[in-house]
């Protein structure tokens, strides 16, 4: 018999599949997880949107949570989960350090949905009128912020070859 897992999904905001590439993805790790019997409930600090999905929908619980408050970690400490997925750094800047508190054994997952150290380095080299070079990353704050959240979680789920190369 499959025991059943409790993921959660802590989101910089609503997942929104109609509107963004991210929002589509994220539904579709939902799907994924669903299929492998977890049980999910999806968190965010973010305001609801017209757009946003009806997670209740997909049999997925919705959680409204705070930055910088300490009701998370009454929060995470009852739910309990056995796995975390950050939706990108910033996330798990904000709440890893609870998770790893409250419940130290719980696998915390980090989705970059894009590397964002190289989406910000890229747009600077191309206001600056200039070919992007792998060394204008090492000037960027963003990317040592990023490679420390990326160190800090058990898995990372990158999405471009290329940035699996950046990484290595």
């Amino acid at each position: 018999m499959n025991q059943t897992k409790k993921l959660l999904i802590i989101g910089f905001v609503w997942p929104e599949p109609n509107s963004s590439a991210a929002g589509g993805r994220m539904m579709q790790l939902i799907s994924i997880f669903k299929e492998n019997n977890f049980e999910i409930t999806f968190a965010s600090p973010a305001l609801d949107s017209d757009f946003m999905v009806d997670l209740h929908a997909f049999g997925v619980e919705k959680k409204s949570i705070e930055l910088n408050n300490s009701s998370f970690d009454d929060f995470v400490t009852e739910l309990n989960p056995d796995v975390v997925l950050f939706d990108r750094f910033m996330i798990e800047e904000q709440f890893g350090w609870r998770v790893a508190e409250n419940c130290p054994k719980a696998i915390r997952l980090l989705d970059t949905e894009d590397l964002h150290c190289l989406r910000t380095a890229r747009q600077k080299a191309f206001k600056e009128n200039r070919t992007f070079e792998l060394n204008d990353l090492l000037s960027e704050e963003v990317a040592k912020r990023e490679i420390a959240s990326i160190l800090r979680c058990d898995l990372s789920l990158i999405i471009s070859e290329f940035e699996m190369k950046i990484l290595n």
